[in-house]
């Protein structure tokens, strides 16, 4: 399993100056000491990449050399809304989403599998001490990045989190079906970084309906379904977290846990 934690310095950009609609991601420095990163093209479809590399600064002395072969990066742009009338649907039940977490301004809030939509919404709508994106496409990662300095962003897999970044009292699961673990295994790994109290919140802004379309077409992404209640409650009771709210819409879900230690 490689890992990557964006450095801040970070851009998103076209890669000609023709506007083309490949962007790619330039890592100015690294974040690791005496390593070379990969600068890698990365495009909003799943495609395989050749071996490239990326220098760090002069000042860090003799480096080694990474290369990152048939690196596949999966389209998550599904996840955002495409038009007027559903990104303003998208938005309030977005809100609704942030609302039950119940964010306050010392909070420290996790976000898996985020869209670039959800985390403009929490950005612009709650105060908080901390904000870390995990997600496995660094496309997203690094738009996300190049628009929010200070909000933590890391690639990898969400039961492999760094402890670093730990406690959090905030977790948006905003994906699960993008996951490929199981229930048990998620909610073992967050209660390892969760704070007592801790609001775990499941969801989808667009429901079951929306997710068998997804699911559809986009079967590389889309590996699981959403937890009926009942699953839920089994999972949950086993690593001492409980329902406090369950919605089940066809176009709409949400599902909150509290976490009592």
């Amino acid at each position: 399993m490689n890992s990557i934690s964006l450095p801040s310095s970070l851009s998103c950009l076209p890669s000609s100056p023709n506007n083309s609609r490949t962007p790619y991601i330039r890592l100015s420095h690294s974040p690791f000491t005496n390593s070379r990163l990969p600068s890698l093209t990365i495009q909003p479809t799943s495609i395989s990449y050749k071996p490239t590399t990326c220098g760090v600064a002069p000042t860090e002395g003799t480096v080694s050399v990474i290369n990152f072969e048939d690196f596949a990066e999966k389209d998550w742009s599904f996840l955002d809304a495409d038009d007027i009338n559903s990104d303003e649907v998208y938005k309030l039940n977005s809100d609704r989403i942030i609302s039950a977490a119940k964010v306050v301004e010392d909070s420290s809030i996790l976000i898996s599998t985020g869209s670039e939509g959800f985390v403009d919404r929490v950005v612009e709508t709650c105060s908080y001490k901390r904000l870390l994106v995990v997600h496995d496409s660094l496309f997203v990662l690094a738009c996300i990045k190049e628009k929010y300095d200070k909000v933590k962003c890391w690639q990898g897999e969400l039961i492999y989190v760094p402890e670093k970044w730990a406690p959090f009292d905030v977790v948006f699961l905003y994906f699960v079906p993008g996951l490929p673990f199981d229930l048990g295994q998620v909610f073992g790994a967050l209660c390892k970084v969760c704070l007592p109290g801790a609001r775990i919140v499941i969801s989808h802004p667009k429901g079951r309906e929306i997710l068998k379309q997804q699911k559809a077409e986009h079967p590389d992404a889309v590996v699981a379904d959403l937890p009926d209640k009942t699953t839920l409650e089994s999972v949950a009771s086993d690593h001492s977290l409980t329902i406090a709210e369950f919605i089940d819409e066809p176009a709409f879900y949400l599902a909150v846990l509290a976490y009592q230690d």
